[in-house]
């Protein structure tokens, strides 16, 4: 294990759905520096959703260089990097050049949907679903590689002919960090494909076949803490020792590292992670089985239900309606008014996820009058979010046997009090938000630390964990119960089954 006590820092690079960010994080866990910039978002027609995935590496470069220079520092002041990524999201590149074939096909997209419809049409559901832990969805990369290979015109030739490579936006940061020289996953990022194995911790040659996919173009497939190869993109090599796709990374960096604990990640989506152990648990209320991480030979396994429109809801109303001018501002604007006014939102702008699987829903905005206001759309919206949340919780409670004692949140919509607030009293149940919302970045910051011996082990790094506000109950049971009757009819109009 490599150990340096002179260098004091480690650089975070969290590539989300939206933007490209690095965060140096010191021995504390505290933030000294960030850097962020937005890429652009393609929508080549309704459902499809695009990136540039050389607009990826840039910015993720560009913010990494910029973090560091607000700071003064360079590579020799840093123990190791950490990478999180927005997961599922396809890229297949040559792998001479280093060119895509394709744009990148994010996690939103929906262009794989019928062909997701013709394997559950086959009998495929509980195959897939035993090897992988996921439901069959267009959500994930299986189909969207299969997708790349039949629509490229030679794509598939020249993948058989071992010429082209696939990964998940962590694996093609890692081969741009090492100028082409290490093409890696960890057991997160495989853990979201449909074609890994999660008892096996293997790529599943069935799968492979089912999908046709061939074997070279994939990753190795490491642990989620080790020193995989040197960036060289600074003034000194540079380890990369942590891997971790965001929502496993935010499950990390929230400390929820024993059994029942649970987090929830405010962000483009939503996310809802379960700490369920060693061994994997099997939803039987439409939740997906993942692995939440593999440190040394210890794996833990997580629950995960997934919401596809969290704050990009908020980003509608300011987008798509114009009633805010920032996201920012939602909060204010719905504090304007007491309630909802009994209007509801099912933002179901990309089909519902867990525990619905419903891709052909449709939003709805729900009891609207002549008495309706933006504000009441607005305070809807973030009650729609919460909802969702709601009913993720409600499924893994029913798969535990056990309620949740608490809920951790973070993500930027974590912030909005009024929403926080609105969750504990529909949850019943406590919301605590740490000091530290940046927890996807610093559970990537913490994966990297531990591989290189930064930190001793994670009791140093748990006592860093700290509470900003903790929200309890406020409403009344006849209130919630009534808030929950109106939103379960709201969700049963716009299910297309």
């Amino acid at each position: 294990m490599l150990i340096n006590n002179m260098k004091n820092y480690i650089l975070a690079l969290d590539q989300g759905t939206s933007s490209s960010r690095a965060i140096v994080f010191d021995k504390a866990g505290s933030i000294m520096s960030v850097a962020q910039k937005e890429f652009t978002q393609y929508f080549p027609s309704p459902g499809l959703v695009e990136h540039d995935p050389m607009e990826i590496w840039s910015s993720e470069k560009e913010v990494a260089l910029a973090a560091l220079e607000k700071m003064g520092i360079g590579g020799a002041d840093l123990a190791a990097i950490g990478i999180t990524n927005q997961r599922e999201t396809t890229i297949v590149w040559d792998a001479a050049t280093g060119e895509p074939v394709h744009n990148a096909i994010v996690w939103q997209d929906r262009r794989t949907a019928p062909y997701c419809d013709s394997l559950k049409a086959k009998g495929l559901t509980d195959v897939i679903r035993s090897k992988t832990g996921l439901i069959i969805d267009a959500y994930f990369s299986a189909t969207k590689v299969r997708w790349i290979l039949e629509n490229v015109p030679g794509a598939r030739e020249r993948a058989e002919r071992g010429e082209l490579r696939f990964g998940t936006v962590d694996s093609w940061l890692v081969w741009n960090l090492t100028g082409g020289k290490t093409h890696v996953t960890d057991v997160t990022n495989a853990a979201r494909t449909m074609l890994f194995n999660i008892r096996t911790l293997e790529w599943d040659k069935e799968l492979l076949e089912l999908f046709g996919i061939p074997e070279p173009m994939l990753p190795k497939v490491c642990s989620s803490s080790e020193i995989y190869a040197d960036a060289t993109i600074f003034d000194v090599p540079v380890p990369i020792g942590g891997i971790a796709g965001d929502q496993q990374s935010a499950l990390f960096g929230q400390m929820c590292t024993d059994p029942g604990a649970v987090k929830n990640t405010y962000g483009t989506g939503c996310f809802l992670l379960m700490n369920t152990g060693e061994a994997p648990v099997v939803s039987r209320n439409n939740l997906l089985t993942t692995v939440a991480w593999k440190i040394g030979d210890t794996v833990n396994y997580a629950l995960e239900g997934s919401i596809f429109v969290g704050g990009s809801a908020v980003q509608w109303l300011r987008d798509g309606l114009g009633i805010i001018k920032s996201s920012s501002e939602i909060e204010a604007l719905a504090s304007t008014v007491p309630d909802s006014g009994g209007v509801y939102f099912v933002p179901a702008l990309t089909g519902l996820g867990a525990p619905y699987w419903d891709p052909n829903a449709k939003g709805g905005i729900i009891g609207i009058t002549r008495g309706t206001t933006a504000a009441h759309i607005a305070r809807a919206t973030l009650e729609g979010i919460a909802f969702q949340t709601m009913d993720i919780v409600k499924a893994m409670e029913n798969d535990v046997g056990v309620p949740i004692a608490e809920l951790k949140v973070d993500g930027g919509a974590s912030a909005d009090n009024l929403m926080m607030q609105f969750q504990s009293d529909i949850l019943d149940t406590s919301v605590i938000r740490p000091k530290v919302t940046e927890t996807t970045a610093l559970g990537a910051c913490y994966l990297a630390g531990l591989a290189v011996g930064f930190w001793s082990g994670l009791d140093e790094i748990k006592s860093q964990w700290q509470i900003d506000r903790t929200f309890t109950p406020q409403a009344s049971i006849e209130e919630v119960a009534e808030k929950k009757t109106g939103w379960s009819d709201a969700v049963s109009r716009c299910l297309s089954k």
